[in-house]
C-alpha cells in the first residue's frame, strides 16, 4: 500500500505562519505571566520551533526533530515553556499519522521527556500537573494520528475493492456480450449460408426456390440486424433500466425461429406441452437462446437430420428439449463445447439456477435439455439479473 499522501505544501506552509503568530502573541504575554520578556533568540527560537511545520508532509520526523530541539533550547533560556510547544504537538501527530506506531511512540517519549524537563528547570512548578498533561497530550495526539492512519489505509482498501468490482463487472459484461453476439450472429448467418448455397444451387433450374431462398435471407438478416442494433442501444443508453425496455426475444417467438430453421432446410417439429404461462423476462431469454444455440448446432453439424424443439411448462419449472437424429457426434461438433455456444447455454442456465445436459443420444444424434425453475423467488432473480 502506497503511504498516505501529505498534506500540500501551501497548506503547510499557511498552518506554520499560523502557529508562529500564535506563538509571538502568547510570548507577549510571558512578562504577566512572570516570565522574562522576549528578546531576538527568543523571537529566532520560535520561529525554529514552528516553522518547519510547513515540511512535515515530507519529512515529518526530522521536522520534528528539529522543532524539539529549538523548544529544549528556549526552555534552557528560561523563557515560558508553553510558547514552543504548538509545532511539535502537529508534528507528533502528523508522525503518528504516516508512520509505524513504534516510531510515533517513541516521538511521544521524547516530548513527554521535554515536557518533563520544563518543569525540573521551572522553579515553584506542579510536577503531578507537568507528568500528567505530558502523557495525556502525547497519548491523545499518537492515537488520533493512528485513528488517521487507519482511516486513510481503510480509504484505500475500499477503493481498491471498488475498482475490483468494476473491473469484474466489466469482464462480466464483456462475457455477456460475447454470448449475444455469438448467439445473434451464428444463428442467423448459419441460416444465411445453407439458403445461399441453395440459391445458388437452384438458381437456374428453379427460380421459385432460388427466389424463396433469397427471401428468406432478406428476412434473416433484418432480423440479425433487429437484434444486433437492441444490443447496441442497450450498451449506448446510461439509463440502466434500457435493458428492461428494450425488446428481447420471448417464448412467442419460438415459432418464427423454427419457422426460420425450417426454412433454411432442416424439418424441426415443435411441441408445447403444459399450459403456456408469462414468465420472467431472463428466463424466457435464456430458454429462447439455448433453443437458438441448438437447432444452429443442428444446421452446421447435423447433417441430414430432423429435430424436435420439446417445451413443457411444470407447475414450478420450465423444461426446453431439443434433439436430433443426425449423423452423430463428429469431432468438430465436439470442439463447439470449447466455444462460447456451450458454454454460454451453461452459464445461462446457471445464472437462473437451471441445470442444462449436452450430449449425444444413445439412439442416435444429439440432444440438449434444460431446465428452469419457475418460482416467484427465482423470477424476482431473474429479473434483477437481466435488467
Amino acid at each position: 500500500m502506497r503511504p498516505r499522501q501529505p498534506p500540500p505544501l501551501a497548506v503547510d506552509t499557511l498552518i506554520a505562519c499560523m502557529t508562529v503568530v500564535m506563538a509571538v502573541l502568547l510570548g507577549r504575554e510571558s512578562p504577566t505571566q512572570g516570565w522574562p520578556q522576549l528578546d531576538a533568540w527568543a523571537y529566532a527560537l520560535i520561529g525554529l520551533a514552528q516553522l518547519p511545520v510547513a515540511l512535515r508532509g515530507r519529512w515529518p520526523v526530522a521536522v520534528f526533530a528539529v522543532m524539539q530541539g529549538a523548544s529544549i533550547v528556549y526552555v534552557s533560556l528560561g523563557f515560558w515553556p508553553v510558547v514552543c510547544t504548538f509545532g511539535s504537538m502537529l508534528a507528533l501527530y502528523t508522525i503518528a499519522s504516516v508512520r509505524p506506531v513504534r516510531v510515533a511512540v517513541g516521538c511521544a517519549a521524547c516530548m513527554t521527556g521535554m515536557w518533563l524537563y520544563a518543569g525540573i528547570v521551572t522553579d515553584n512548578s506542579s510536577m503531578p500537573s507537568v507528568v500528567t498533561q505530558a502523557l495525556l497530550y502525547s497519548s491523545v495526539l499518537v492515537w488520533f494520528g493512528h485513528l488517521a492512519q487507519r482511516s486513510a489505509a481503510l480509504t484505500r482498501h475500499l477503493r481498491a475493492e471498488q475498482t475490483e468490482r468494476a473491473r469484474r463487472a466489466v469482464v462480466e459484461e464483456r462475457g455477456r456480450i460475447a454470448r449475444e453476439l455469438h448467439d445473434v450472429v451464428a444463428h442467423h448467418m448459419s441460416v444465411i449460408s445453407v439458403q445461399a448455397g441453395l440459391a445458388r444451387f437452384v438458381f437456374e433450374s428453379d427460380p421459385g426456390k432460388a427466389r424463396g431462398a433469397l427471401g428468406t435471407i432478406a428476412d434473416t438478416s433484418g432480423e440479425a440486424l433487429d437484434e444486433l442494433r437492441r444490443m447496441l442501444q442497450v450498451l449506448r443508453d446510461e439509463d440502466p433500466r434500457a435493458a428492461e425496455r428494450a425488446p428481447m426475444p420471448t417464448l412467442d417467438r419460438l415459432v418464427e425461429l423454427v419457422d426460420r430453421v425450417r426454412a433454411g432446410g432442416l424439418p424441426v417439429e415443435f411441441v408445447v406441452e403444459g399450459a403456456p404461462r408469462p414468465l420472467p423476462p431472463g428466463v424466457e431469454l435464456c430458454a429462447y437462446r439455448v433453443v437458438q444455440e441448438a437447432l444452429t448446432n443442428v444446421l452446421k453439424h447435423a447433417g441430414r437430420a430432423r429435430a424436435c424443439v420439446l417445451l413443457r411448462y411444470g407447475p414450478h419449472e420450465l423444461t426446453v428439449s431439443v434433439h436430433d437424429d443426425g449423423e452423430g457426434v463428429n469431432p468438430d461438433r465436439m470442439r463447439t463445447g470449447a466455444g462460447h455456444g456451450l458454454i454460454g447455454m451453461r452459464e445461462r442456465a446457471k445464472l437462473y439456477g437451471g441445470t442444462i445436459s449436452v450430449g449425444p443420444r444413445s439412439e442416435g444424434g444429439f440432444a440438449v435439455e434444460l431446465t428452469l425453475p419457475t418460482s416467484a423467488a427465482l423470477a424476482r432473480r431473474g429479473d434483477d439479473r437481466t435488467g
